[in-house]
């Protein structure tokens, strides 16, 4: 299996137009898709499409219809003029514990026949139940970094007017996600998340659980608890203009 759980911290930093911060730890996992039914079977407290302690669905990711995501992947790849032969698709991403799950972010990776990184999908999600994935070409493994205007409502107090730039670093003893969002050439947030490296087996899964054993539900309260500090603080609320279920794009 080439599965790994992380186990880190999620930091936002808001400069602009106040000065906003929060650090949370959590633990997440770095699922290959092609385990997923093996880890359904051989992993105590976790399952694939089935609730447990801890689970993964089809359903939170992708078309979010339960679909092959490896179907999903390779058709937006090919759509795109990336080569999905013999590709191998992994997800970071929050697991589903005691069946609920919000992910704000997650990254699939996706290699080549020799294990080169050819793309990689950012897969964002807002509270309203909306999701925009935004898809990028890789040219050099080596150095991962990505820029692209904002398409999708996120935060309710943060214009549309903005941009990203990604900054991530390919998986392996150390996971680290980092973005900076910018409007008007000012950066006005920094997040990140970062992790090291345990096995994806029973024994470290537990111990991951048991350190975060509400996290999914910790990760949405924290999230609106953020949101009330900042309208104490006096920070403008932006009202969302547009309904949208799942939007891709394609960025160069």
């Amino acid at each position: 299996m080439t599965s790994s759980i992380y186990n880190g911290t999620v930091i936002h930093k808001r400069f602009k137009p106040k000065l906003h911060f929060f650090k949370y730890r959590v633990f997440s996992l770095l699922i290959d898709l092609s385990d997923l039914n093996n880890l359904g079977k051989d992993i105590t407290f976790f399952s694939y499409n089935r609730f447990n302690l801890i689970s993964f669905f089809d359903k939170d990711h992708g078309e979010r219809d339960g679909s092959s995501l490896i179907e999903w992947v390779k058709k937006h790849l090919d759509e795109n003029d990336i080569n999905s032969k013999d590709i191998r698709i992994k997800l970071l991403c929050y697991p589903r514990i005691l069946g609920y799950v919000f992910n704000p972010l997650s990254v699939f990776f996706v290699y080549d026949n020799n294990k080169n990184l050819i793309s990689i999908l950012y897969e964002v999600k807002n509270t309203f139940g909306e999701q925009h994935t935004y898809i990028f070409k890789v040219e050099n493994d080596h150095l991962l970094q990505h820029n692209c205007s904002k398409k999708f409502h996120v935060s309710p107090f943060i214009e549309m007017n903005c941009n990203y730039f990604f900054r991530i670093l390919k998986p392996s003893e150390k996971i680290s996600v980092v973005i900076d969002q910018y409007q008007l050439d000012e950066k006005i947030l920094f997040a990140s998340q970062d992790g090291k490296r345990v096995d994806f087996n029973s024994k470290e899964l537990l111990k991951s659980y048991v350190k975060h054993p509400l996290m999914t539900f910790k990760i949405i309260l924290a999230i609106h608890f953020e949101a009330f500090k900042l309208w104490l603080k006096g920070i403008k609320f932006i009202k969302k203009k547009l309904k949208i279920r799942n939007n891709i794009t394609f960025e160069n």
